[in-house]
């Protein structure tokens, strides 16, 4: 039996911190944007990286719904390819 961890080929999440994620979406929401797409206090009252994770890490189904928003943002973000 082997202590290797399975590969998340299919994650796209997979590799990415938490802390990056709540950074990029603060960076691109702001926080007011996060409070009104997450309505959590740690988005609306005093918000900081910190006391998100710390709360994030905490309550996992406000972690799913940040991930989502992760996801949600990326797609946004694609660049268009060029037609060739």
């Amino acid at each position: 039996m082997t202590n290797a961890k399975p590969t998340q080929q299919n994650n796209p999440l997979h590799g990415i911190k938490l802390e990056q994620i709540v950074t990029d979406l603060a960076d691109y929401y702001g926080w007011d944007g996060l409070a009104e797409r997450i309505p959590v206090n740690c988005f609306s009252n005093d918000p900081s990286v910190q006391s998100s994770l710390k709360f994030l890490r905490r309550t996992p189904w406000a972690r799913d719904k940040v991930e989502a928003l992760y996801l949600t943002m990326l797609s946004k973000k694609k660049p268009i390819k060029a037609a060739e």
